[in-house]
């Protein structure tokens, strides 16, 4: 009877399609989930032009530009399917500039775009290959190869035109590297929060961050399991640390709300091709995370520490998926 059907299935010219499950059918799509978190991002991007000027604005442009035109000219030389309308290579880009001080030359912007898309995503055939965030592959090639241009940081002086902008300063874990006393008596929690702090484009204002970060939650796009344990981990060894010595450590409030955590806990360590499948997975990959960077932050000569903390978490995630992958249905032992 079963080969009587399959006989007439081939005869009507269906398929017959096996795979492996889950099976889940929904009207969502990647282009869909690209484009809605570049408009999570919107909020953190308008403000970061508005404090560091125009000169935010074009990096943030060619980061983007260069990021779409490498993936259109990587996907023409392999004759591929030209995708840049999905919004994942525009993301890349975003984010890319999102972590880079406005101050850059636009040059090492394009660089970084390009690097972005080529060695952080097209290297290993594209969109859900890649086994770390392109984003970050971009931003910390770029740290490694030119220092200075990394770690200049131009002041936040609010106004979108303004005819001075090469004043330059520390950043709040920058000026922590000096001492908990002097970086939090310089950086007021309440300016962290707003963002008129010194900074990456798309770190420096908290508000803006958890603003972007409630819509991707409403919209489903990320769970809690990734960046509430970041970030819980975070705060929690800081607390310790600073209980035990508040002289020399600064408190988890000042960790929390300066650095990259928030963008990167939210906007980058979720990335759904680069962290695990499973709940229990994700877990351990946030406390992964959150344990490298307060590591990196606190014992190290880098001030920060989340995009190292992420790209080596990628790393561990086909372990992390190895361990704590489903088991077969009546195998008699719990899923993860």
């Amino acid at each position: 009877m079963q080969k009587a059907n399959l006989q007439k299935r081939n005869l009507n010219n269906e398929r017959l399609i096996v795979s492996v499950p889950p099976h889940i059918r929904d009207s969502l799509r990647v282009r869909r989930i690209m484009w809605e978190v570049v408009l999570a991002l919107g909020p953190t991007t308008l403000l970061g032009i508005y404090i560091f000027g125009w000169k935010a604005l074009t990096v943030i442009l060619t980061s983007t530009a260069t990021a779409v035109l490498t993936e259109a000219i990587i996907q023409k030389l392999c004759k591929k399917k030209i995708s840049v309308d999905d919004g994942s290579a525009a993301l890349t880009g975003l984010l890319l500039a999102l972590n880079l001080p406005s101050g850059v030359p636009l040059w090492l912007a394009g660089v970084g775009g390009a690097i972005a898309i080529a060695l952080g995503k097209q290297v290993f055939g594209g969109l859900g290959n890649n086994p770390f965030n392109p984003a970050l592959v971009g931003r910390v090639i770029l740290l490694i190869s030119w220092p200075n241009l990394m770690t200049t940081w131009p002041k936040p002086t609010p106004g979108l035109f303004r005819s001075v902008d090469v004043l330059t300063g520390a950043t709040p874990l920058g000026l922590l590297k000096e001492g908990a006393g002097a970086a939090t008596s310089q950086v007021p929690l309440w300016d962290a929060f707003w963002g008129n702090i010194g900074g990456c484009i798309g770190e420096v204002s908290t508000l803006a961050l958890l603003v972007g970060a409630i819509f991707l939650f409403w919209r489903k796009h990320i769970s809690w399991h990734i960046p509430i344990p970041f970030v819980g981990t975070v705060v929690l060894v800081s607390s310790i640390f600073w209980l035990l010595n508040p002289v020399e450590y600064a408190s988890p409030l000042f960790h929390l709300l300066t650095g990259g955590l928030i963008l990167g806990a939210f906007f980058m360590a979720t990335d759904m091709v680069t962290s695990p499948v499973t709940r229990k997975g994700q877990l351990i990959f946030a406390v992964g995370c959150g344990l490298i960077t307060i590591a990196i932050r606190l014992f190290s000569k880098s001030p920060e520490g989340v995009s190292f903390a992420i790209l080596m978490m990628n790393g561990a995630t086909p372990l992390i998926d190895r361990w704590t992958k489903l088991r077969k249905f009546g195998d008699g032992r719990k899923n993860a």
